[in-house]
Order: C-alpha cells, then structure tokens, then sequence
C-alpha cells in the first residue's frame, strides 16, 4: 500500500494500539506509548519504516546486527524454510556448519569446545547456568557474584541473575535468592566505591552462608547499566578470584559479540585480556531469527553429560542456523567490523565534541542536561550520560526522556536511555550503521540538547519510554 497510497484499515496507530492492549498485558511495553507509538512495516539497512512510509534512523536496534531486511539472511532463511525447518532431533548440515564457524570467533582456549544452540539470550544464560551447577556439583548451593544493575534474562534463573530485575520494587525486597550475591558495578564516572572490595565481599559473603562461588556471570559490556565497561585489570583480577576457588567465569555477550566492538575483536571479552569458560550469545545472532548460543569448554560440557538430557525443539533448527551462517557472512564480506570501528569512532569523536560544549557552556545559567560522560567502544557500542551540572553529575533523567522524545518526533531518529538513572543515552545501532548516518544523529543531538537548554528553568517534563 506503501506504493499504492491506499492504507489498509488496520495502518491505523490508535487502533494497532487498542489491538494490542486488548490481547496483552500491561507489563508489555511499547515505545513511545504515552506520545505516538511507532506501527513498523519495514526496515531497510540502519533504517525502520512505519505505515505512513516514514523512515527512522535507528541507533538502537542491535536485534538487526547485520541491517534490517539484510539480502543474505532474508535469502538465506527464505530458501531454508521453502525446503525444511524442523526440530534437531534429525541430523542436518546447517548446524555443525554454524557451531564450527562459531567456534572458529573464539579465543584459543574454546576453540575445540562444545557450542548450544538456543532461541534466546534469556534461554542462554539459563542453560549457562546449568552447566556451572553441573561443573561445580553443587545445584543451588552453587553461588553466583553478578554485578549491580547487569540483566541477564527474564527467565526465572535470568531474573534471579540480574539486579536490574530481581530488585525492582514488585519483589519487595525478597527477589534475589540466597546463592546470588552482588557486587558493585565498575562504574568509574559514577561509583563511589572500592570495586575490587566489593567484589571481594560478594565472595565472602557467599562462602559464609555455605554457597561457595561457582559462576560469576558479567555483561564484558554492561548495556543496561548504561554501557559499563569495567576499568583495565579490574576483569582479570575478577576472574582469577574466581577460578582459585574452583568457579567458572561465564561472559554474557548478548549485547556486545560478534563484531560490535569492531574489527580488533569478536567478542568484548577480549578488549579485558581474559578468555572465559562459558559464552553466551543471544539476539544479534540470527538478525531477528530466534537464535542464540552457549560456547563452553570441553571441561565444562563432560560435567553435563551426566544428564539428564538436554534437547531444544527449535535451537539450532535448520532455517535459524542458515540466519546465522548468513550474519557471519555479512560480517565477513561486508566488511562490517571495520565500519563498526570506522563509524564507532566518529561517533566517539562527536559525543566527545558535545561533552566539550557542555564545560564550556558561558550562558546566563548552567546546562540543564548537558553530556558529562563518553564511555564504551570501541566500535557501535556508546554511551552518553546526560547530566543536569558537570561538576556535581546529577543526572539529566528528565531532561534526557525529553531530549529522546524529540530526537524521535523532530528527526526520525529512534533512542534508547538505559542506566539506573534512566540517563545515559545507548547507542548499539545495526553494523552498517554509515558515517552519514552518525553526522544526521550528532547534528540532532546538538540541535536538542541546545533546544533544551533553552526551555524555561519552570519547564515540566514527561516521561518518554523508549
């Protein structure tokens, strides 16, 4: 209808809206839903298209890795499906194919390990769990140092995992079990205190209840806690704790693998100088296909063989490992870790400008948000935390819900804010992701951020989900 000009009836936002609403339930969010939620049809490259065949530019989506509507994986999958998907009880090419080509990204240390196809990042952390139990021969005596505010799946064992679940204030207290103990997000902007204490407490605090360490679980690159990535040293000397008392160190790269941190490395691991025992891959793999993965080491996988039997109906299924043959492809021929690292940098370089401007700032009262902070990279992985003062580092949460409402309204440009303040501003935009696309977004960043700046010190501000 795009060309035709004739919308059907239901390319309606407030209708599509109601629809929705109707057959779910309120805790699945939509954004943009208190301003115009967007009705996607299509998407294209760096860029997604509503019904009234508007473009968006999109920073946000890293579930499109490779670009949305990629030629290689709709072709891919479209000539998989037209001959045959079905469960992985039955031998097929497609898997081992993709397990090798997996395995072949990883460090010297997993290359000759065991590879999980799964649907999911949640479905990868959960099985990842399982195998540290099975490795530690401890089940839920088998306790786990995570990090503040790491997400690390909405299963029951991901929420249990992840601070920025279990302690939401519907758990009143009570949604973090006894074998999970948490330590300090390494925070260097905004942490106030001793990471490697506190790290240290987390184990200690774990061997006194009888729980001693099997797993310590981290995001390499922590996106919902607003794009930490720990200061250098700080992982390996994590690692080495852990492994000296007989635990697994598990990376979660659901966020940051394959190729996003740019064509220095597969994985955001590396950029740390530690090779760990469990990987796990989720949304990016498939480029929208459900596929995900768990890499472990031949060591940890034997402990599993004792069972009981481990099957996924779909992980692995014929049509979502042609998606991630197809990814790995793009990556390649594409050249898409170079424009990760290419474009990452410009990007870095504009946000670093922007931070300038706002220490600079000479106008008749201080930066009502202003950019206090460039952290993440290298690569298509960035973050921006928006501050209300330089010096004090009071977070801009208002102010940034505003900003990102306009960036979308005004630009077409589709944000995202992460953070335990709700402040930063997340970039993990899909890999082809252009330098002309950086330039469109700096300039509008600008443009808001001065437009803000500018608003009556009174102003009052909506909230804008993002």
């Amino acid at each position: 209808w795009l060309l035709l000009g004739v919308a059907p009836t239901w390319a309606d936002v407030p209708h599509e809206l109601a629809a929705r609403r109707s057959v779910t339930c309120a805790a699945q969010s939509v954004s943009y839903a208190n301003t115009r939620p967007l009705l996607v049809v299509a998407g294209r490259g760096a860029r997604l298209i509503d019904a009234d065949g508007t473009e968006y530019l999109d920073t946000r989506n890293n579930v499109a890795h490779v670009g949305h509507a990629n030629p290689r994986v709709a072709a891919a999958v479209a000539d998989q499906v037209a001959t045959l998907n079905t469960n992985t009880r039955y031998l097929h090419p497609n898997l081992p194919a993709l397990a090798a080509r997996l395995l072949e990204t990883c460090p010297a240390s997993l290359k000759d390990g065991a590879v999980f196809f799964v649907n999911s990042g949640s479905e990868a952390n959960d099985l990842a769990l399982r195998l540290c139990r099975a490795h530690r021969g401890l089940g839920e005596n088998c306790g786990v140092v995570v990090l503040d505010h790491a997400y690390h799946g909405h299963t029951c064992s991901g929420i249990a995992l992840s601070p920025y679940k279990h302690g939401h204030k519907a758990f009143q207290g009570k949604g973090r079990p006894e074998w999970v103990e948490v330590a300090a997000s390494p925070d260097t902007y905004r942490g106030k205190t001793d990471f490697d204490a506190s790290f240290d407490a987390a184990l200690e605090k774990l061997e006194a209840k009888g729980q001693p360490c099997g797993a310590f679980f981290v995001e390499s690159g922590a996106s919902v806690a607003g794009v930490v990535v720990a200061p250098p040293g700080y992982m390996k000397r994590c690692y080495e704790k852990v492994r000296s008392r007989g635990g697994l160190c598990v990376a979660d790269e659901v966020q940051t693998g394959l190729g996003r941190l740019g064509k220095d490395a597969w994985y955001a691991f590396e950029a740390h100088g530690v090779s760990p025992d469990v990987v796990t891959l989720g949304k990016p793999f498939g480029n929208g296909v459900p596929l995900a993965a768990v890499v472990c080491s031949r060591k940890v996988a034997a402990a599993f063989e004792t069972g009981p039997e481990f099957f996924n109906t779909f992980g692995g299924a014929p049509a979502a490992c042609a998606a991630g043959l197809a990814v790995l492809d793009a990556l390649e021929k594409d050249d898409l870790r170079e424009n990760a690292t290419r474009v990452g940098a410009r990007l870095r370089d504009g946000l670093e400008a922007l931070k300038r401007e706002g220490l600079q700032w000479r106008g008749p009262k201080a930066p009502a948000c202003a950019v206090g902070d460039v952290r993440g990279g290298p690569g298509l992985f960035l973050g921006a935390d928006l501050v209300r003062d330089v010096a004090t580092r009071e977070p801009a949460t208002a102010e940034a819900s505003w900003v990102c409402g306009r960036l979308v309204a005004k630009h077409r440009i589709l944000t995202s804010l992460d953070g335990p303040h709700d402040n930063v501003l997340v970039l993990k935009p899909p890999l082809c992701f252009s330098e002309a696309d950086a330039d469109v977004f700096l300039a509008a960043l600008r443009t808001e951020l001065a437009a803000v700046n500018s608003l009556p010190e009174d102003t009052t501000f909506s909230h804008c989900p993002t």
